[in-house]
């Protein structure tokens, strides 16, 4: 793992033209490879648009796997390069919303596309903020030092384990540090229930709908996606969502999914399928995988 994070580190000393091509060549060699990954792909493709051309569906499949792994290689751009460097690459496309951060606790959502790590980076390089997410250790450590040291090189990062629950996440709210919440992949149904995603019955966490009203706190979107030509990223903030997340716990967990959903159709290749994202059924309903 020291050779790959040394390797990644050269990678950043490269432009975009030449690590993007590089990464979307490796995606479709792991395409071809990767084949419990590539059915998890297929599978998810064909249960959330049932009406596309199976050619379509694994031509969007080998897509997802090419920006899955151009990302990754620009990772070491986001973890390496001069802060300089970032600001010419990184272009938000929206208002950023500093009244909103500023004014009371806030969850930052992020669902999982590819570019997921640009968000948080637009936020610190365009503010004085810091900010507090959830974090899973990982299993290599030269692996989990280096992801540290890049998400936290610009401004100091709270993070939080899973298993601590909800208090201390509402705590470094309150105190001013926006939320980062990452909130469709599948963890069970402990703290979720079945939300239609694509009309599919998903186990989704209903954990943005309850920090929202214990903290009282507005529900911020915010989605990356690559720029056309290699010419780096998009970041668009989303107005805060009004009236969220209302009496009904689930009906907004509803609603999340939907806005999703959207973002979805307009970034498809992007958006993270090769996740189990069905994976935990309704009772008598088998495995789709």
């Amino acid at each position: 793992m020291i050779a790959l994070i040394g390797l990644l580190w050269l990678a950043h000393f490269l432009p975009l033209w030449i690590l993007g091509p590089l990464g979307e060549a490796l995606g479709s060699l792991l395409f071809i490879i990767m084949k419990p990954r590539r059915h998890i792909t297929l599978t998810n493709l064909a249960a959330c648009f049932p009406d596309m051309p199976q050619a379509e569906r694994r031509d969007l499949a080998r897509r997802h796997f090419q920006a899955y792994s151009r990302s990754v290689l620009e990772r070491s751009v986001l973890w390496w390069a001069s802060e300089q460097r970032l600001r010419r690459l990184i272009q938000i496309d929206s208002a950023l919303p500093l009244d909103t951060l500023q004014a009371g606790p806030t969850i930052l959502l992020c669902p999982h596309f590819v570019c997921l790590e640009i968000p948080g980076i637009a936020l610190v390089l365009n503010s004085s903020l810091s900010i507090c997410t959830i974090y899973s250790r990982q299993q290599d450590a030269v692996v989990d030092a280096a992801l540290l040291k890049g998400r936290s090189r610009f401004r100091p990062v709270k993070l939080f384990s899973r298993e601590k629950g909800v208090k201390p996440i509402i705590r470094a709210m309150r105190e001013g540090y926006p939320f980062i919440m990452l909130p469709d992949m599948d963890f069970g149904l402990k703290d979720a229930e079945f939300a239609p995603f694509f009309g599919v019955p998903a186990a989704t966490l209903t954990a943005t709908a309850r920090i929202a009203a214990a903290a009282k706190a507005n529900v911020v979107p915010m989605i990356a996606t690559f720029l056309p030509g290699y010419q780096g990223w998009k970041v668009t903030f989303y107005p805060a969502w009004e009236n969220y997340p209302g009496d009904d716990i689930s009906e907004a967990t509803r609603r999340m999914n939907a806005f999703i959903e959207e973002r979805v159709l307009e970034a498809p290749a992007e958006y993270f399928w090769a996740h189990k994202r069905f994976k935990t059924r309704p009772p008598g309903k088998a495995s789709i995988y």
